[in-house]
């Protein structure tokens, strides 16, 4: 969940954008988001000291750009969710890239 969401501040679509954000990392990671904290820890990690996931070094640039622009601290500086399409479309048609991030 976004940080202002965890703080009870108002929320809109660019929460669900950091939301979006967390979950292309899942998929990246194959591993669960802050694995090993409870949840108070997570709120308190993503809403009140700023701490974000680590992207892995093997990442596509664009990606791991895709994903830490999702996150960052102020909503509207968040991309559109069309943005984020078109950076997807882009990366599906250079498959090439995604497959080297793998192997490395």
């Amino acid at each position: 969940m976004a940080p202002e969401f965890l703080r009870g501040e108002p929320s809109n679509e660019k929460s669900d954008v950091y939301s979006f954000g967390v979950i292309l990392w899942e998929l990246v990671t194959m591993q669960q988001p802050w694995n090993g904290l409870s949840p108070a820890q997570v709120v308190g990690a993503v809403a009140f000291q700023n701490r974000r996931l680590v992207v892995p070094q093997n990442t596509c640039p664009e990606l791991a750009s895709l994903m830490e622009s999702c996150w960052a601290d102020q909503p509207e500086q968040r991309p559109s969710f069309a943005i984020i399409v078109d950076v997807l479309k882009k990366l599906l048609k250079s498959p090439m890239q995604l497959i080297q991030m793998g192997n490395a």
